[in-house]
């Protein structure tokens, strides 16, 4: 018999040999998601990272649930350096993961840095159903992106302009 408590103070008991694997493995974590990633997602954020690529440097990659919800894919991926257009390519209503280049002078011209954001997109508008699936899956993706500066979790427009993420970059020592 496994004996949980949860923070309420209830215990609930069951007998493991009952549960498929991956019942117990959500149990015991509290990871509820089998989402796997597609096999361009690590390598198209290296090539962010490193910057190593023919042609202009990525700025952006913008990151989905698979129509099937087995798999986060890129959705897109952009060289384009306004900060502007990497917010219009969110969806309105839609959940989305994203990393984005951030790059911003520091105060009393100490010079330019960089830092990588992982964004978690979930608008208000968005289906309760996606923003579950997306809350649940996050952790699948942010685990294999080595190197993030800081995350931000965005609901609305005013979470992911640009003054209120630089707050955070500029304040944030590095969390992977």
């Amino acid at each position: 018999m496994l004996v949980l408590t949860s923070l309420l103070g209830l215990v609930v008991s069951f007998r493991v040999s009952k549960l498929p694997d991956n019942a117990v493995k959500a149990a015991l974590t509290g990871y509820h998601s089998s989402v796997g990633l597609a096999p361009q997602c690590v390598p198209s954020y290296e090539e962010l990272k490193l910057g190593k690529k023919v042609g202009p440097k990525l700025i952006y990659i913008i990151y989905k649930l698979s129509d099937d919800k087995r798999n986060i894919e890129v959705e897109a991926t952009s060289s384009e350096s306004d900060y502007d257009s990497f917010l219009s390519a969110l969806p309105e209503n839609d959940c989305r993961y994203a990393v984005y280049d951030f790059s911003y002078e520091l105060d009393g011209g100490e010079g330019k840095r960089n830092k990588l954001v992982f964004f978690s997109w979930a608008p208000d508008g968005a289906p309760v159903r996606s923003k579950m699936l997306y809350a649940s899956s996050k952790d699948a993706l942010r685990r294999a992106l080595t190197g993030i500066g800081a995350e931000i979790q965005g609901t609305d427009a005013s979470e992911v302009a640009w003054d209120s993420v630089l707050e955070k970059v500029s304040k944030v020592k590095s969390t992977s």
